[in-house]
C-alpha cells in the first residue's frame, strides 16, 4: 500500500464521496477508506432483506418475502431519502464533475402540500397557481402579482424592487406588503422556499428570496416539479463520485477498519493504520461515526420511517414520485414531516410497489405518534421500518488538529443543506471557495 497521500478520506457517504471527487479533480492524491463493505456510509440504498436485518428483531423468511414484495434485487432503498432541486448546487456539482455520466435522472413527477388534511399540488407557475384549489380568487391576484415580483427582481434596477429591502426588510414584511395570507405564506416557506420551521419569518428577506427563486427556476428547468432522483437510488451518487476520483488516481477501500488514528507531537493528523498497513496524510476528512469524541450533538433527532406501499399515494394524481410536505403548522408542531415518494418507476422498488419515506425532527418522547399524521395520508401501508438518528457536527472547525468532519444528515428532503456543508468543508481545507468551472475531459481507462 502506497504511504503518502494529500488527503485521507474516511466514510463513503455522500458528502464525504463528493469531496473526494472534487479534490481528486484538483489533482490531490486521496486515499478513501470505508469500514464498510459497501459505498454510502450513513446514506447508503439498501435490499429489502437488508432492511429487515437492520430494523426488525426478526428477519421475514426469503420465500415470504419475495411472495409479498417480489424480487429483492429488485429494491434499492434509500435509508436517506432526498431528492435533488434540479437547479441547486448538487445537481450543478454534478454536471461540474462530470458525474452525471454515470447516473440517470428522472424527474420527481409533483410537489405537493398538506392543508387543512388534504394534499395539493403546489401550484408551479403563474398559471398554475391560478387554478389552484389552496387559495381563492383574490389571493390568487395577490400570489402571482407575489412570483412575478420574485421573476423580475433585479438588484441594480430599484424599480423593480418595489420599495423592499432584502437584507433589512424581514420575510414576514414581505409577505405583508403583498397581503398573503396565513396558509399561502405557509406553502411558501415550507413547500417552495423549504424552511424546516417557521425561524426564517422574522429574518431578513434575502434567503428566502433565493430559495423561492431557486425553486423556481428548477421548475422551469423541466415543468412538473423541481425535483429529480437517480434510477437506482441514491446508493448511486457516492459511487459515482468514487469513479471520479478513481479516474483521477485516487485509491478506494471498502471493507477497511481504522485500527489507529496517527498524529503528531502538535496534535496534528499524521495517518491512518488498518489491516492494509500504514497511509500518511496532512489532512483528513470523515464522517462523525469516526471521532465521536469531535462531534457534539445538536440536541436533535430526526426519525425516519420507510413505508411500502402497494398503491400509488392517495390525491397525487396516481404520481410515480412525490415530494410531500406537511407544514408543521397545519398539525400544531414545530417541524415540518417531509414524505419522499419513489416506485418501479426508479428501479428503487418491485413492479406495483412504491416507496413512502417520512422524516421529521423529533419533539416528544413518543415520536412514532409525531409522524401519524402522514402514515393517515400514506393508508394503507403494507410493511414500515423505523429508525432514530441523532445528529452530530464537528466541536471544532478542524484547522487545528487538520481534521475535517461532516455533519449528520437532517430531515429535509432535498440535499441543498449537505451541499452547504460540502462547500463549507472545501473552504475549510483548501482555503478557497469552490467555484465550479467546465474542465477538459479525461478519458476513463
Amino acid at each position: 500500500m502506497d504511504e503518502n497521500y494529500d488527503v485521507i478520506v474516511l466514510g463513503t457517504g455522500l458528502t464525504e464521496c463528493i469531496l473526494s471527487g472534487l479534490l481528486s479533480v484538483d489533482g490531490k492524491k486521496v486515499l478513501h477508506i470505508d469500514r464498510q463493505d459497501h459505498y454510502g456510509g450513513e446514506s447508503a440504498s439498501v435490499a429489502l432483506s437488508q432492511l429487515y436485518t437492520k430494523f426488525k428483531s426478526t428477519p421475514l423468511a426469503k420465500d415470504d418475502m419475495e411472495a409479498r414484495f417480489g424480487r429483492d434485487r429488485d429494491w434499492n432503498v434509500d435509508l436517506i431519502p432526498k431528492f435533488l432541486m434540479a437547479n441547486g448546487e448538487l445537481t450543478k456539482i454534478l454536471v461540474h464533475t462530470d458525474v452525471t455520466r454515470y447516473i440517470d435522472f428522472k424527474q420527481v413527477a409533483g410537489s405537493y402540500v398538506y392543508n387543512k388534511g388534504k394534499v395539493y399540488k403546489v401550484p408551479a407557475n403563474e398559471i398554475e397557481a391560478i387554478s389552484s384549489p389552496l387559495m381563492g380568487i383574490f389571493e390568487k391576484r395577490r400570489m402571482k402579482r407575489f412570483l412575478e415580483w420574485i421573476g423580475e427582481y433585479k438588484e441594480d434596477q430599484l424599480n423593480t424592487h418595489q420599495g423592499l429591502d432584502l437584507d433589512k426588510n424581514t420575510m414576514d414584511e414581505v409577505y405583508y406588503k403583498f397581503g398573503l395570507g396565513a396558509s399561502t405564506k405557509d406553502f411558501i416557506g415550507h413547500a417552495m422556499a423549504l424552511w424546516t420551521n417557521d425561524d426564517y419569518l422574522q429574518q431578513p428577506a434575502r434567503p428566502t428570496f433565493e430559495r423561492i427563486l431557486l425553486y423556481l427556476q428548477s421548475v422551469a428547468r423541466y415543468g412538473k416539479s423541481p425535483y429529480l432522483y437517480p434510477l437506482y437510488g441514491l446508493g448511486e451518487l457516492p459511487q459515482g463520485f468514487a469513479r471520479l476520483s478513481a479516474i483521477y488516481g485516487g485509491t478506494y477501500m471498502l471493507n477497511t477498519p481504522v485500527d489507529k488514528v496517527l498524529y503528531d507531537d502538535a496534535g496534528r493528523f499524521q495517518g491512518v493504520v488498518t489491516k492494509e498497513g500504514t497511509a500518511k496524510a496532512p489532512i483528513c476528512i470523515a464522517d462523525p461515526t469516526y471521532f465521536p469524541e469531535k462531534c457534539k450533538s445538536t440536541n436533535e433527532k430526526v426519525i425516519r420511517a420507510i413505508c411500502v406501499l402497494n398503491h400509488p399515494v392517495p390525491n397525487t394524481n396516481n404520481a410515480d414520485s412525490a415530494q410531500i410536505i406537511i407544514p408543521q403548522s397545519q398539525v400544531g408542531r414545530q417541524n415540518d414531516i417531509y414524505i419522499a415518494v419513489v416506485s418501479d418507476a426508479h428501479n428503487v422498488a418491485s413492479k406495483g410497489h412504491y416507496l413512502a419515506i417520512v422524516s421529521t425532527t423529533i419533539e416528544t418522547d413518543k415520536p412514532h405518534v409525531e409522524l401519524e399524521p402522514a402514515f393517515k395520508l400514506l393508508a394503507p401501508i403494507e410493511e414500515r421500518f423505523m429508525g432514530i438518528a441523532e445528529m452530530f457536527e464537528p466541536k471544532e472547525s478542524g484547522s487545528e488538529d487538520n481534521v475535517y468532519l461532516s455533519k449528520s444528515y437532517d430531515a429535509s428532503s432535498h440535499f441543498e443543506t449537505m451541499t452547504d456543508d460540502v462547500k463549507d468543508i472545501y473552504f475549510r481545507v483548501t482555503g478557497h471557495p469552490l467555484v465550479l468551472k467546465k474542465r477538459e475531459e479525461v478519458e476513463e481507462e
